[in-house]
């Protein structure tokens, strides 16, 4: 919906996937990047859902001259024929450093040792376990849900207390005892005033 707009309008569209990107990967998800085709710039973290080692993430762009116009810093010395004949890319105009680490090739190592189907699995095995834990919530009067389940986000909280600021000061201290254990991480957050 925002693609059009964006484009009608000529500004810069970008979609920030950085973790959903990878449920992407799995048919019944690529509804969620209907309308790609209208972004400049598509980013995800293959490092968040795809098993592969931090710090990695995937940016496509459509044009590249607007990261080099935004990000380019070429003194004298690096300057080339190839590179100002478009003959070659130099990719240290597409980031602040002039560096870049060679993360691609943790993706190859992951998808070599895994393979896509493997991974796709593993992520729709997440979603279901996500969908499970809503079940248990949903059956349960001690809790409820704040926000319909996303991917393998379900956002919940105790239902005890009688009022509004007992039930999410009971839900942060429950949250906190819980971390506290180590055994178990939940993220916190407030939705519409709900902890």
């Amino acid at each position: 919906e925002l693609g059009p707009i964006a484009r009608a309008h000529d500004l810069w569209f970008h979609i920030d996937a950085a973790y959903a990107g990878s449920a992407c990967l799995l048919p019944e998800y690529r509804h969620l990047i209907d309308g790609v085709e209208f972004a400049d710039a598509f980013n995800f973290d293959p490092h968040k859902w795809m098993f592969v080692g931090l710090d990695c993430s995937a940016y496509f762009i459509k044009n590249r001259s607007y990261l080099i116009d935004a990000l380019s810093i070429t003194p004298e010395y690096l300057r080339n024929k190839a590179s100002e004949n478009g003959d070659v890319i130099d990719y240290r105009d597409w980031q602040i450093p002039l560096g870049r680490r060679f993360r691609s090739l943790k993706i190859w190592f992951t998808l070599r040792s895994y393979g896509i189907k493997k991974i796709q699995d593993q992520i729709r095995y997440h979603c279901q376990l996500a969908d499970h834990f809503e079940q248990l919530v949903r059956s349960d009067s001690r809790f409820e849900l704040v926000t319909p389940k996303s991917l393998t986000l379900v956002c919940f909280r105790l239902n005890i207390g009688d009022t509004e600021e007992q039930k999410n000061e009971i839900s942060q201290k429950v949250l906190e005892a819980v971390n506290a254990t180590t055994k178990i991480f939940f993220v916190h957050t407030i939705v519409g005033g709900i902890f």
